[in-house]
């Protein structure tokens, strides 16, 4: 079945996700961003790292931008962070937040994956890019993307 952008909005609650991200935001300095895509033929990987770019997440001053881009009608996503928390954190660390994550997904629980990984994803940003009350401020929006229109 094709997933249009209504669908998706049906299919993801897209205010819980982004209070998920505003909670975990407040525990660090690094920015968490979602993109949630229509179906399309290609790379996800490649479409992840396109938009990646597309949504400035390298702009992030201590280079702590994390993308989790999702492509529900193929029930697949992949996890991208930036090279300041990559040199923290290490590849495992990707792959257990893609674990928290896939179990939902599997059980088409697009939103509970969601929470969940951003959740695992706060944690561990927290300890390695704690929040300063003097000095953090919000440098990317916390709305899930929708794609380009």
């Amino acid at each position: 079945m094709v997933m249009t952008r209504g669908r998706l909005r049906r299919e993801v609650d897209l205010e819980r996700v982004e209070r998920a991200i505003e909670i975990a935001e407040r525990q660090s300095s690094a920015e968490v961003r979602v993109s949630l895509s229509t179906f399309f033929w290609g790379s996800v990987e490649g479409a992840a790292n396109r938009a990646f770019d597309r949504l400035r997440m390298r702009d992030t001053a201590q280079r702590n931008g994390v993308l989790i881009f999702v492509v529900p009608s193929r029930r697949t996503f992949v996890v991208l962070g930036d090279e300041g928390i990559h040199a923290k954190v290490g590849d495992d660390f990707w792959h257990a937040v893609a674990g928290a994550i896939s179990g939902f997904f599997k059980k088409r629980d697009f939103t509970g994956g969601l929470v969940h990984g951003i959740e695992t994803l706060g944690a561990a940003l927290a300890e390695h890019f704690p929040f300063d009350p003097n000095a953090d401020r919000n440098e990317l929006p916390d709305a899930v993307d929708l794609g380009e229109e």
